[in-house]
Formats: C-alpha cells, sequence, structure tokens
C-alpha cells in the first residue's frame, strides 16, 4: 500500500492502528504551513522549530487520546495549533507591551517619566498595571490582534493571514480594542 496516497484521515486512522510511519507523512505533508504560520507569529527560526516540535507533541497526544474530529480537515487545525502555541509564547515572554493611541503614538509616552520622584513613579507602574489589566477585559478577537501588533510586532497583513481575516477586519478590531481601552480608562479614572 503506498502511504503518501492516502488521505489524512486515512493516515489517522493507521497511525491509531499503530503504523508510526502514518505520522511521519503527515507532519511532511503539513510541516510548511504549520512551520509558516508558527514563523509568522514569532519571527526566529529556532524558536519557530521548537513550537512547531511542541505542536505536533500536542497533536499527537490529541489523537491518542481520540480527541480529534475535524475529519478532512487535519491542516488548518494542525495550523491552528501552532499559531495558538505561538500566541502563548508571545503572551508569557512579553511581559510588557506597548499599547499604542489611534495615532500610533505609545499610552505610556504620555506618562512624565523625566526627573520622576518615588512618588509619581509608583502613580506611573499603578497606571501601566492597569491599562495592562484592561487589555485583559478586551473581547479575545481585539486581544489578539493588539497582541499580535504589539507583543508580536507583526504588521496587519501578518496579523490578517495568521487569523484568517481580512485586513480591514484586522484594522477595524485594533481600533475597537484601543477604543475600548480608552472608554475604559475614561469610566475607571485611570489616569496617564
Amino acid at each position: 500500500m503506498n502511504l503518501q496516497k492516502l488521505s489524512d484521515q486515512e493516515l489517522i486512522h493507521l497511525y491509531l492502528k499503530g503504523n508510526e510511519s502514518c505520522l511521519e507523512i503527515l507532519i511532511k505533508r503539513h510541516k510548511r504551513t504549520v512551520f509558516t504560520a508558527i514563523y509568522l507569529m514569532v519571527r526566529d527560526r529556532m524558536l519557530a522549530e521548537d513550537i512547531f516540535q511542541e505542536t505536533f507533541i500536542k497533536i499527537i497526544k490529541t489523537l491518542r487520546n481520540n480527541r480529534y474530529n475535524e475529519e478532512g480537515k487535519f491542516g488548518p487545525w494542525a495550523a491552528r495549533i501552532g499559531r495558538n502555541l505561538a500566541i502563548d509564547y508571545i503572551r508569557k515572554k512579553k511581559r510588557d507591551m506597548t499599547i499604542t493611541d489611534s495615532e500610533g503614538n505609545d499610552i505610556f509616552s504620555y506618562l512624565r517619566i523625566a526627573e520622576e520622584s518615588v512618588e509619581d513613579k509608583i502613580i506611573r507602574n499603578q497606571t501601566e498595571r492597569s491599562i495592562k489589566d484592561l487589555v485583559k477585559l478586551l473581547p479575545e478577537e481585539q486581544k489578539q490582534v493588539l497582541i499580535m501588533r504589539h507583543w508580536g510586532d507583526m504588521s496587519f497583513k501578518e496579523i490578517a493571514e495568521t487569523t484568517g481575516v481580512s485586513i480591514n477586519t484586522a484594522l477595524g478590531r485594533m481600533r475597537y480594542a484601543l477604543n475600548n481601552i480608552r472608554k475604559m480608562m475614561e469610566q475607571q479614572s485611570v489616569k496617564v
């Protein structure tokens, strides 16, 4: 039997019955798509390779636990797992984020930093924490775009490709995220 000609679903079925070479074929078949999705997020080849390996470890666990049920959609499913792991990495790695206003200025740049007193420094730190807490309250789609743009330093084109939406949708989500942060700041009287 020529395993190369089998569908993803058939390869998964044979893999679960013990044919390890079927997994190798699946990995080779989808490596470029999954790796590219990860690389676009992290922009570091070695890191992307690490996350790629982590992706397939997660895929193997999911398959072995019989939790895979997306027949015929293995490639997009695998790429989504890779993107999610990359986003998780970015969230963990980049604790200090930059949030810009509609003109592209860093919100934190409005804070008076030059020759700040101990009191000023405490207030600035509290304000930064408040803004970061507000980011956590954003709807997931807006938060995701904001994280990719500012933590992942991705272009809107890359964000659109990664999330599977148009560039205009990605731009719109960013605009809504910034507007929502401003409104929440006003409601909570966060001073900048």
